[in-house]
Order: structure tokens, then sequence, then C-alpha cells
């Protein structure tokens, strides 16, 4: 065999040596991979009061995005986990308990990120400042809450409100609904009913005095306790001012009795306000039709009008898992662990705090209740421009939605309405409309 031959010999066994090398190492590559724990999870803790309405809403909407992530693979790689403390706050708890539920979360649950759905936001964002945790707030409006994030941008930048609209936005949406109303009915003769909250008192105190500069002409106003349950007297004066518009701004229960006597007496005006209790979708068998023609504030899920891509879809989700209607606490949970929280991940390339933060704050992505949702600088909810002219559905919208034969039609903004092919209606009775 001369030298040529033993070459090609020699280098065919070369090759062969280097193959049977490679697939071997590439299968002990491929079993050291498979070997190795899977990506630890990124835990998202609710730190709410879970056994009641906001608490649960909010769990049960979080908990749902995540399953939802998780069928499709996860964020970057990795699960969502929901956990949970329980602080008690809405059944009057403690202070110390609210403080002990969400250092709970940080140090014993190991959440990464922390959602709140009530109790003292200053208190739980000086927890996660020390720890340097991002906390999300779904349910609050104190407009102090985000300045602290101006005021002092190192301590409070982990600060991000997801829902409710601050006060402020609040206070322009109500204005401009009313001005709206006016438009449609001529009416200016207002009276308000409002529950016996300080926060609720000073809103409607300063709601009066912008009106009153609007030319509204404030007829009657009085305070009810929220345990209060026969209206008797206060829909009698209410008659005797001569009021057009009834403007009630109810929180809990006193609500459905409201509606229910309002329909009763064949009251001679229009009820448009913030009635919480109405805004459920089961509301009108609650009443037995009672609610019809009244209008309070709402959401685009239970009018069941696709104000994005994203909103029925959400409704139909929620009801298939839940079995209910989602509140608004519950949308807001669910849009931040299914869409905002992962959005700014990815953009960031890592769940690394200081990074997220920074994508948080350019954050513009469509949610079930925003076709563009932004942060404002101080971290606060971007909400459309309140304005005849300019109603800006793009971002966080709250409209007035009008109970109509057993349905939520959404009757503010009046483009929103126009665009669900909706109108306004009056009572069925006798009233102010009949002149």
């Amino acid at each position: 065999m001369d030298s040529k031959a033993l070459t090609k010999i020699q280098s065919a066994a070369l090759i062969a040596i280097i193959v049977v090398a490679a697939v071997g190492g590439g299968a002990s590559y491929v079993w050291w991979r498979a070997s190795l724990p899977p990506p630890e999870d990124i835990r998202i803790g609710i730190c709410a009061d879970i056994d009641m309405t906001t608490g649960k809403g909010a769990y049960r909407g979080a908990e749902l995005a995540a399953e939802e992530i998780n069928a499709g693979g996860g964020i970057l790689g990795r699960n969502v986990t929901i956990v949970a403390e329980d602080n008690d706050a809405e059944s009057g708890g403690d202070l110390a308990v609210a403080v002990n539920s969400i250092t709970r979360l940080i140090t014993v649950d190991k959440a990464d990120y922390v959602i709140i759905a009530a109790g003292n936001v200053q208190v739980m964002q000086d927890v996660c400042a020390e720890h340097r945790k991002i906390l999300f707030s779904v349910y609050s409006i104190n407009i102090e809450d985000t300045q602290r994030v101006l005021d002092n941008y190192g301590k409070y930048k982990y600060f991000f409100r997801i829902w409710q609209p601050n006060s402020t936005s609040t206070m322009a949406l109500y204005i401009d609904s009313l001005l709206t109303l006016r438009n449609y009915t001529g009416f200016s003769k207002v009276a308000f009913l409002v529950e016996d909250r300080a926060s609720v008192s000073d809103m409607a105190t300063e709601l009066e005095r912008i009106l009153s500069d609007l030319q509204f002409e404030i007829v009657y106003h009085a305070a009810m306790p929220s345990s209060v349950t026969d209206f008797t007297s206060y829909l009698a004066a209410i008659e005797e001012s001569g009021a057009e518009i009834l403007y009630p701004i109810s929180l809990g229960q006193p609500g459905t009795s409201l509606v229910k006597e309002y329909y009763d007496r064949q009251s001679p005006f229009v009820l448009w306000g913030q009635v919480n209790m109405a805004t459920d979708f089961d509301f009108w068998n609650i009443t037995d039709g009672k609610c019809e023609s009244i209008t309070v504030n709402g959401n685009a899920i239970t009018a069941g009008y696709a104000l994005t891509s994203k909103t029925l879809p959400t409704r139909d989700a929620f009801l298939e898992r839940w079995g209910t209607m989602p509140r608004g606490v519950s949308v807001s949970a669910y849009d931040l662990v299914r869409f905002i929280l992962p959005d700014a991940i990815r953009r960031a390339g890592t769940t690394e705090t200081e990074a997220v933060i920074k994508a948080l704050e350019t954050t513009n992505v469509e949610t079930s209740m925003a076709r563009h949702f932004v942060f404002t600088s101080s971290h606060d909810v971007m909400v459309g421009e309140a304005g005849p002219t300019t109603p800006g559905a793009d971002h966080v919208l709250i409209p007035m939605i009008q109970w109509q034969n057993g349905t939520q039609v959404i009757v503010y903004p009046e483009k929103i309405m126009k665009e669900a092919g909706a109108t306004y209606v009056y009572p069925h009775w006798q009233g102010s409309w009949s002149k």
C-alpha cells in the first residue's frame, strides 16, 4: 500500500473518530441541558383582601392572565406564578396587617412584582421602595400617590398606577360627561347625593364649584350614610328642588336601594352619576329591571363594546374561567399581567428591576381597556382627554353606560356612542323631558 493510499485511510479514520466524538458530545450536551432545572418562575404577588369583592377580582384577573401567558410559552421562557397575601384592607384591617402582608410577599413568597388592590398605598410604596420592588396599584385614585414619583423619583420610581384614574382625571371626566348630558337634554339643574366619605365629599364640593362656573345650577346637595336603605326623604327633597339631573356618588350597597326607589317613585329627573353597584353585569336581575334608563360610570367590557381587539376576548375568557363578568379592578389586574408587564419585560430583555422600570416608562401597548396604554411622567395611568370635541378614546377610558332593555349601552363619550350605534333614552314615565 503506498503512502498516498495510507493517507486516505488515515483521513477516513480520523473523520470517523471526529463524527463519533461530535455525536457523543452532542448527546451529552442534550442530556446535560435536559438535566438542568427549569428557569425559575416570574412571581407576581397580590396584596389584597382576597375574600372580598375587590381583592378577589384582582386575584382572578391576574390568575387568568398568568394561565394564558404560560400556555403561550411564558415570558422570556419563564412561567408566571401568582402568589397572594391577605392584607384585610376591605374588612377594616389595621395598618400592621397590611405592612406584614406585603413584607411577606417580598421576603417569604419571593414576589418579583407586587400588585395592591386596596389599602394605604403610600405605606405600601414605602415598603416596596425599601426592598426595591416594583409596585402596581389597580384600585386607587389619590393623586398624591403618583405625585411622590415626581417629588422623589429615586425613592418612589418603583410605583405605577394601572387603575383607577386619579381624582383630577376622574373630576374632568365627571364634568365633561355632564356637559355632554346637557348637550343631549338641555338640562342644567343638578342635585348631588353623595356617600358620606371624606374623599367623596371633597370631590363633590369641588365638582359643584366648577359646574357653577359652567352655568349649571346646583339645586340640592346631601350626604348619605353608607348604611342607608330608605331614600324616601332624599328623593322627595330632590323632587321639591326642581332638579332635572340627579348625580349620585355611591360606592357601596346604598346604590341598589337608591335605584329601585328612584324607579318606583318615577322621579321626574334623570339619574346620571357614579353608582358602583350598577356596573355589575347582573344588576338588571338584582333590581328586577328597575335600573332601566339610569346612566352610570361603567366599562367597555361589561357593555360588550369592542373598544380594542382585546376587549371582548378578555370578557369571554373571564366568563369561561370564572363564570362571571369582570369588574374594572379585575380587568386592570388582568391587563397588567397579560399585556403591560410582559411587554415591558420583553422589551427590557430581562426582569432586572431598573431595566423594567425604564421599559414601563415607555409603555405603549394595546390592552382590554385602552387602544394605547401609556404611563404619564408620574407613573400614573394616562386617561383619554376629556372634552366634547376630543373624547380621547385612545387611552384608558371611563365611559358612561345606560341600562336599556336589560343591557348596558355606552352613551358617553358621544363619539363612542355613535360608533356603537346607540342613543341616549329617557325614562318611560313623565318628567322634565316631557315638557
